[in-house]
């Protein structure tokens, strides 16, 4: 058979630990027989990144603007055990909150439901996908240690000088200290690319923020949200048939539980990152994720949702056997390919992108898979295989389609 061929290079991230060895086995045993690979490489694993100074992340992300489609690998973001593990020069900052900043992208983030893993919720019978804005928050804050009685204060200096102050805290003893920020810009490209995104998928949109309490911070959001629909995708949302309202997330928490699904949620950066590994859990495994970052100039990047698999990877080098679930950096790596399909107009890519999550999840509803999933399913009888065994079960299906 002669294998596939693209005309523009993905740009490839490679990773960490666990998921870095899965890396090679899911390109050496499902897309290299197939597809003549083209892509334009960067290995964000911990030490390279060490070595460039973090430049390396950067680099792939002004690569993935210039090329429009990624695929990444899960990596590392360091804290002091890492630091010292690894002998970091620094303790360098997320590679994903450093890519997502640079593409000023939203991350939809959406569980692989598979027959035979059912979701805790018996009521979900479709995928709630979750929108998780990228930019700010905790993950830009800036934090101090206060070391005992003082005064601490807010303070904005204006380029023309004048000041807007305002007291914090009045502190008669040690205490923390948290400054979080965001942009116009950035809560606009996040309300757009969801609205974009739901008129895409044909989904009704969710947004939720806490602004009862946080009257002047979260209320923003909602009214750079509401100004942009009322202005931009009302008519097109009506057209459509689709729903877009706005609760506080203590209400949208309640309601989600009651749903069926099938709809987008739309959520700030914190929110987003506890309610997406809620829902995938309750769907089977963080490792049954797909997970997507979209800015709004249409460019994405494709990664597993879940973590390097620090524990499994101890046991790899160990010499020990795993049985990692790899299905969410399998979809990682279709959904580039789908998308580069589309947008190249091959036709076979795209298909093939479908073929290998059939592939996928049809191994699984046979009746092999990981461990993590075979503690949790309803079939009887099942085949638990190791983390190599499982990706070449997955080539065996493939090849039989």
């Amino acid at each position: 058979m002669s294998k596939i061929q693209m005309t523009t290079p993905l740009v490839e991230m490679d990773g960490d630990e666990m998921t870095r060895i899965l890396w090679k086995m899911i390109k050496d045993e499902l897309l290299a027989p197939f597809i003549e690979l083209k892509t334009e490489y960067y290995d964000l694993g911990l030490e390279y990144r060490n070595e460039t100074d973090d430049q390396v992340t950067i680099d792939s992300a002004e690569a993935t603007k210039k090329y429009g489609v990624a695929v990444k690998c899960a990596t590392i973001t360091p804290n002091a055990a890492r630091v010292e593990e690894y002998n970091l020069k620094e303790m360098w900052k997320s590679p994903n909150g450093t890519i997502r900043a640079i593409l000023d992208g939203t991350v939809f983030r959406a569980p692989i439901q598979v027959k035979g893993i059912d979701p805790c919720v018996k009521n979900w019978k479709k995928p709630i996908t979750l929108a998780r804005h990228a930019y700010g928050d905790v993950y830009k804050n800036v934090e101090i240690r206060v070391p005992g009685a003082g005064k601490a204060e807010l303070v904005f200096t204006g380029t023309d000088g004048k000041e807007i102050r305002q007291t914090i805290q009045e502190f008669d003893g040690p205490g923390v200290i948290q400054g979080v920020h965001n942009t116009d810009r950035s809560i606009s490209s996040f309300a757009k690319s969801c609205f974009n995104y739901a008129l895409d998928t044909k989904q009704d949109l969710w947004f939720a923020t806490k602004d009862t309490i946080s009257k002047t911070y979260d209320h923003r959001f909602k009214d750079i949200f509401e100004e942009i629909y009322q202005n931009e995708y009302k008519d097109k949302f009506e057209e459509n048939g689709l729903e877009y309202f706005y609760t506080l997330i203590d209400d949208a928490v309640a309601r989600v539980m009651k749903t069926e699904g099938g709809f987008i949620w739309a959520c700030k950066n914190y929110d987003g990152d506890v309610m997406s590994d809620m829902v995938s859990s309750a769907c089977g495994s963080l490792a049954m994720m797909t997970s997507v970052l979209v800015s709004p100039s249409g460019v994405y990047e494709y990664e597993a949702a879940h973590g390097t698999v620090q524990r499994h990877y101890y046991k790899h080098l160990n010499g020990e056997e795993t049985s990692t679930n790899s299905v969410a950096t399998i979809f990682a790596w279709t959904g580039a390919l789908r998308k580069r399909g589309e947008l190249d107009g091959i036709s076979e890519l795209c298909s093939f992108a479908d073929k290998l999550e059939k592939a996928t999840l049809s191994t699984i509803e046979s009746g092999k898979m990981t461990k993590d999933l075979a503690l949790i399913t309803s079939m009887q009888d099942v085949t638990v295989l190791n983390s190599e065994g499982f990706i070449k079960a997955i080539r065996e299906t493939l090849e039989a389609m």
